[in-house]
């Protein structure tokens, strides 16, 4: 499954899945249901006016609703992070290929693109080149130097499985409580991904944002992968001596 490195707020990076055709044609058509949901409901205030302001406020109306329409989609990019109603609920997002937030100027790029991918070439331009390009990425994609990826597949502190640790067990470093739910998890994927890629550049990167948030050095004799394991354990016992 084609990847892309997306830098998370620890300044690691995570490979994260690219969005698959299916999830963009379904964000479509939800985000399609919006701008129609929205139309309706001008509909309907226009049919509230007095009679004397009717024409006027229904024109008002579909001005508005016109560039709602227009804008819909660089407004969501841009204000909500690569998300539209309809990405959000199918779990993907915009970003640039070097992983980081799609930019203004990049958003805007997809956005002007947006009239060769589907309207001049009857939605087949854009669908056609996400379902071939190697990144599946539609011609807004590739002139803009994004992306869309799966926001899904990320770990939750509550389907990690703490392995058991006595109660007489005394922490290494018993500042670890400065960490957080958050930080676990991100522990946690650095140490699926390494297990299953061996890329241990990631250990090396995860292990030096931990020692500078917990202000410590590694102990003689402890590498970092094993660092890592230790600061998930000692989270483990502080937690759940606290509740």
């Amino acid at each position: 499954m084609e990847t892309i490195k997306v830098n998370t707020s620890q300044h690691v990076d995570i490979d994260y899945p690219i969005g698959g055709l299916g999830e963009r044609i379904a964000a479509r058509m939800i985000d399609f249901g919006v701008l129609t949901g929205v139309g309706l409901l001008f509909l309907l205030f226009s049919g509230l006016t007095p009679k004397s302001t009717e024409k006027t406020f229904f024109i008002g109306l579909i001005i508005i609703y016109a560039v709602v329409h227009v804008f819909y989609h660089l407004i969501c990019e841009i204000f909500f992070k690569g998300q539209s109603p309809g990405k959000k609920l199918m779990k993907i997002k915009v970003v640039s290929l070097d992983g980081g937030q799609a930019s203004i100027g990049q958003s805007f790029i997809r956005w002007l693109f947006r009239l060769v991918d589907f309207w001049l070439t009857g939605q087949i331009g854009g669908l056609l080149c996400v379902a071939l390009s190697e990144r599946n990425q539609r011609i807004g994609d590739l002139v803009a130097g994004t992306t869309v990826i799966k926001t899904v597949g990320r770990t939750t502190i509550d389907q990690i499985a703490f392995a058991p640790v006595q109660e007489e067990y005394i922490p290494v470093f018993s500042n670890v409580h400065q960490l957080n739910d958050h930080d676990m998890e991100l522990i946690h994927e650095v140490l699926e991904t390494y297990y299953k890629t061996a890329h241990y550049e990631l250990v090396y990167a995860m292990s030096d944002q931990i020692k500078a948030r917990l202000a410590v050095s590694l102990p003689v004799g402890m590498h970092e992968l094993a660092f890592l394991n230790t600061v998930v354990k000692d989270y483990s016992h502080v937690t759940s001596v606290a509740q």
